[in-house]
C-alpha cells in the first residue's frame, strides 16, 4: 500500500500524541429532585495536576441552595451542588466557557422529575445549547454513538495501530480476520472496564499502547522485505534443489509470528486498546443503570468510526492503484520506520511522564 503518503501526515499532526488518552470529556449531570430544584454533578478533566479551565454557565434564574462541595478524583475535579431554577431549565441556555479553546468535549445529561433523560455532547465548536423539552430515546442514543465515533477518531494511536495492521496484512481474508480479532478483543475489555469488572491505570496503559505501535514498525519493514525476497526468488530460482532451498530459507528469515498469524497479535493488543476506549465512558461517572445501554451505543460509535477510517484507507489505496504511481524502493520503507519511530517516541514520552520525571 502506498496510501501512507496521505494517511501518515494526518495521524502525525492532527492531534497532540501524548494526549490521545488524556483528553477525557467533561461531564455535567443535572437531576431534578423537586419542582424547580436540581442536584448537579460537574466533572472537569485533570491533565497532569491541573484541571482544565472550564467554567460552567447556568441560566441566570438558577441559584445555589447550599455551598458547593469540590474534591479531586482520579483524572477529574468534581463539584457537587444543589440549585433552584424558578423557571425551570426548558428553553434556557447552558454553556461552558473555555471549551472552545480546548481539545475536549463535554457530555451533558439532564434528568427531569418525570424520569425522562436527555443527553447532549458539547464540542469546542458549539460550547452551549438551549435545553429542549425531554427527547425520546433515539436522540439520546445518537449522542452516545457520536461520542464513540469522536473518541476513536481522536485516538490517533488507535488509528495508527489499525493502519500498521493494514500495512502488514496483504491478503484480504486474513485482513478481515485480523480486524475482526481486534474488534472482538477491544469490545471485551471495553465492556469489562466500563461495567467495573476490570480496571487499568491510564498512564501505564498509554505507555503500553504506544509500545504496541512500536512493535508494528519492524514488522512492517520485515513484511516489506519479504515481498521483495519472494519476488526476487521467483526470478532467481533454477531447477537445482540447493538454489530452491536457499530461496526458501531467505523467505523464511522474513516470516514471524506477526506476519504468519496477525490476528493473534491483533487480539492481544486489542485487549489493551479496549481499556483505552473505556476511558471515554468510565470517566463520565454515568448512573450504573444507564451504563449497559451507553456501553452498547458507545461501542457502536467506535466501530462506525473505525469502519469509516478503513473505508477511507481502501478508497485512497484504490486511487493510488488506478493512478499507477510508482515509488522508489527506499520510499516504500518509510512507513515502517515512521510507525516505529513514532511508537518509540510515544513510549519514551509516556513512560517518562508515568514515572513522574516530567510534571
Amino acid at each position: 500500500m502506498k496510501l501512507w503518503l496521505l494517511i501518515a501526515p494526518m495521524l502525525l499532526f492532527s492531534s497532540p500524541p501524548a494526549r490521545s488518552h488524556e483528553t477525557r470529556p467533561a461531564y455535567l449531570e443535572i437531576k431534578e429532585t423537586a419542582s424547580g430544584q436540581y442536584r448537579m454533578l460537574w466533572k472537569r478533566p485533570i491533565l497532569g495536576e491541573v484541571a482544565l479551565p472550564l467554567d460552567l454557565r447556568l441560566p441566570g434564574s438558577c441559584q445555589d441552595v447550599e455551598a458547593p462541595t469540590r474534591y479531586a478524583t482520579l483524572g477529574s475535579l468534581t463539584e457537587r451542588r444543589v440549585i433552584t431554577c424558578g423557571e425551570g431549565l426548558s428553553g434556557k441556555t447552558i454553556s461552558i466557557d473555555g471549551l472552545e479553546a480546548s481539545i475536549t468535549d463535554a457530555l451533558v445529561r439532564i434528568q427531569t422529575g418525570n424520569g425522562r433523560t436527555q443527553t447532549r455532547l458539547l464540542k469546542p465548536a458549539s460550547p452551549s445549547f438551549v435545553v429542549p423539552e425531554a427527547r425520546l430515546f433515539g436522540g439520546v442514543a445518537v449522542e452516545y454513538v457520536f461520542l464513540g465515533i469522536d473518541h476513536i477518531l481522536r485516538g490517533i494511536d488507535h488509528l495508527l495501530f489499525v493502519l500498521g495492521l493494514l500495512l502488514i496484512v496483504a491478503n484480504r481474508w486474513m485482513l478481515f480476520k485480523t480486524i475482526t480479532s481486534f474488534t472482538v478483543a477491544h469490545s471485551i475489555t471495553l465492556g469489562a472496564a466500563t461495567l467495573g469488572y476490570a480496571s487499568v491505570s491510564v498512564p501505564p496503559l498509554s505507555a503500553v499502547i504506544a509500545l504496541s505501535i512500536l512493535f508494528l514498525g519492524p514488522e512492517i519493514v520485515r513484511q516489506h522485505d519479504a515481498r521483495y525476497v519472494r519476488r526476487d526468488a521467483r526470478y532467481d530460482m533454477k531447477d537445482t534443489g540447493n538454489e530452491i532451498r536457499d530461496a526458501g530459507s531467505r523467505i523464511a528469515n522474513h516470516v514471524s509470528l506477526t506476519t504468519r498469524y496477525p490476528w493473534i497479535v491483533a487480539f492481544a493488543f486489542g485487549l489493551l486498546h479496549g481499556f483505552g476506549f473505556a476511558s471515554g465512558l468510565t470517566e463520565l461517572g454515568l448512573p450504573r443503570a444507564e451504563i449497559p445501554v451507553a456501553l452498547l451505543l458507545f461501542n457502536v460509535g467506535v466501530e462506525l468510526g473505525q469502519i469509516g477510517f478503513l473505508v477511507m484507507i481502501f478508497a485512497l489505496d484504490k486511487s493510488f492503484r488506478l493512478l499507477e504511481i510508482k515509488w522508489p524502493r527506499w520510499v516504500e520503507l518509510v512507513p515502517g520506520y515512521a510507525v516505529g519511530s513514532l511508537g518509540a517516541f510515544w513510549t519514551i514520552e509516556r513512560t517518562v511522564m508515568m514515572l513522574g520525571v516530567i510534571k
